[in-house]
């Protein structure tokens, strides 16, 4: 198998010259220096680097959280500077699905509700949203957990059940933020595979971390220092692997 066979098609991901500046004159910040970058669809990508790098800068410009000072982002087709906050906050519900470290599921709300939240921002109706978040939930393991609250679930299930969220709109990317950093060793394995068989399903995935471990778990890392790629190369597992970049 290579994990270039799709690289001939358009890119889910194109960054082309993306600048970030925070402040102006003496005080600006230069957080993102000229940034390009192409992802594929079923692109398993670690971006990391040390603290300042730009990491996080370019995470809130892939997650339509944040607009580029300059350069053009295009996700799945639509050049993000072009649209209005309604099309962005459209984007961020139905494109892109968020996995984060601290998990942010709603106490006091069934693993089967939170799933749910994404489907009832895009006004799915309720026997739809149902089936899709059983459905998700099943994909990652918890279907019989559909009716615990968080506090029912361990660490590593609480992740599923964000990435089961995630997932649940069918988004072009899945954008996971430091996802494994309040996860056990164990956990933390349980999620880097589940990843790795989601990107085998064609699901594409963009990983910010700052642990070795994690990103080289990936198919892809790229390190970021001073706001620039420094590095794009394929991943230790997937060289160990035997696999054509």
């Amino acid at each position: 198998m290579s994990l270039s066979d799709d690289r001939a098609a358009d890119p889910v991901v194109q960054l082309a010259d993306i600048t970030q500046v925070y402040g102006t004159g003496d005080a600006a910040v230069h957080a993102l220096r000229g940034v390009s970058l192409d992802v594929a669809q079923g692109d398993y990508v670690a971006i990391m680097g040390p603290s300042g790098s730009g990491k996080s800068t370019l995470m809130n410009v892939l997650g339509c959280l944040d607009v580029a000072s300059s350069g053009t982002y295009t996700l799945a087709g639509n050049d993000v500077k072009t649209l209005d906050e309604n099309a962005l906050a459209r984007i961020r519900n139905q494109q892109i699905g968020f996995v984060f470290q601290s998990f942010n599921l709603v106490p006091r709300m069934s693993a089967l509700a939170n799933v749910e939240l994404p489907l009832v921002y895009a006004r799915v109706g309720r026997a739809e949203r149902r089936e899709r978040a059983l459905d998700a939930l099943e994909a990652v393991g918890l279907g019989s957990r559909a009716s615990h609250q968080p506090q029912e679930l361990s660490g590593g299930q609480q992740q599923r059940v964000a990435i089961a969220r995630a997932l649940v709109t069918s988004p072009t990317l899945v954008l996971a933020d430091e996802p494994t950093g309040n996860l056990d060793s164990t956990s933390t394995d349980e999620i880097l595979e589940m990843f790795n068989l989601l990107a085998l399903e064609g699901r594409t995935i963009i990983v910010i971390t700052h642990e070795a471990h994690v990103a080289e778990q990936s198919h892809r890392v790229i390190t970021l220092s001073d706001g620039l790629i420094v590095a794009d190369r394929t991943s230790a597992r997937i060289h160990a692997a035997g696999v054509r970049p």
